[in-house]
């Protein structure tokens, strides 16, 4: 197959890059930097030369998005939303007047449009939808802006002749540089892994390599459309993640961090208190439902095999 991948240079995209390469099909990267000979530019907005790499292409899979690792400042917040709207809405043109258009589009969202709860878990029949929780932050409403808007650009795309999805994607774990895992082990590498707040809230997450099967799994069946959750189905309270992954790692302690202390951490890392203190407790329904089997779907053995990997690498 000939799979396209808009903004496929972050964190996620390289994973699937890698897995969708190594099984033999054709992998075209939209980039707005290119640096390799698979690499197109685009620039996330206008229609270009670079839709002509969609015409004639099996699946488009779109990664592309700010990343949500900074201060969530007004221009930042701003940024996040133009970013993944218009580079949607984008790649819904070219879609739209491709001569042969991909069979599916695969459009990365994110869990996060799910509400701060610790009651129950969010599926996507039951799940509740974020932005109207009281006493959480005003702004954490504007993440399920973004997340909605997000969906919504995909769903109203004219492309009739190609399947859509929209992945709802919690936290991908690997051991490459700069991802999520990396972070959580450094800060578990320096003892300062304990509990964020108390560290009831959920945590979300998925192996990397269920990450790679459930995308290849939700391209292969053609009955999926719309939201679908990419989540392992045991989410954690964020105490039991990390004392978990300190364990494995063989780091006896973990500092705790109150809200204040969170605060001050992520103002130094240039990141928000959201990404720690929101409790997403989501898990994955209509996978779980259409027969899909988790390689890792439990914290422990995920944390046993990436803590090995990044030894081997390292």
């Amino acid at each position: 197959m000939k799979i396209v991948i808009p903004g496929g240079t972050g964190q996620v995209g390289p994973i699937l890059e890698r897995a969708f390469a190594a099984a033999g099909h054709e992998v075209v990267i939209l980039t707005r930097r290119p640096a390799a000979a698979n690499h197109v530019g685009w620039d996330g907005v206008t229609l270009g030369a670079w839709a002509r790499a969609i015409d004639g292409a099996d699946v488009v899979v779109n990664l592309a998005g700010r990343s949500v690792s900074c201060r969530y400042t007004d221009d930042n917040l701003r940024q996040m939303m133009d970013s993944r709207v218009l580079s949607a809405r984008a790649v819904g043109q070219a879609i739209a007047q491709a001569s042969r258009p991909p069979r599916v589009w695969l459009q990365m969202s994110t869990a996060t449009i799910y509400a701060h709860r610790f009651d129950a878990a969010n599926d996507e029949v039951t799940g509740v939808i974020g932005g109207a929780e009281p006493g959480v932050p005003g702004y954490w409403g504007y993440s399920v802006d973004i997340a909605r808007n997000w969906e919504q650009e995909q769903e109203l795309a004219p492309t009739p002749e190609t399947r859509k999805v929209a992945l709802r994607s919690a936290m991908v774990m690997s051991p490459d540089r700069a991802g999520v895992f990396d972070y959580l082990l450094w800060m578990a590498r320096l003892g300062l892994g304990g509990p964020v707040a108390g560290g009831r809230q959920y945590v979300s997450w998925i192996h990397d390599r269920d990450f790679v099967r459930a995308v290849e799994f939700l391209i292969a069946r053609d009955e999926f459309g719309g939201p679908v959750n990419l989540a392992a189905p045991e989410p954690l309270p964020q105490r039991v993640m990390m004392r978990t992954l300190r364990r494995r790692w063989g780091m006896p302690i973990g500092l705790p961090a109150t809200k204040s202390m969170a605060a001050v951490g992520a103002w130094v890392l240039r990141s928000d208190t959201e990404l720690l203190l929101k409790s997403r407790r989501v898990v994955p329904g209509r996978l779980l439902d259409a027969g899909f089997e988790f390689e890792y779907p439990d914290w422990d053995a995920a944390a046993i095999d990436l803590v090995q990997r990044v030894r081997r690498g390292r």
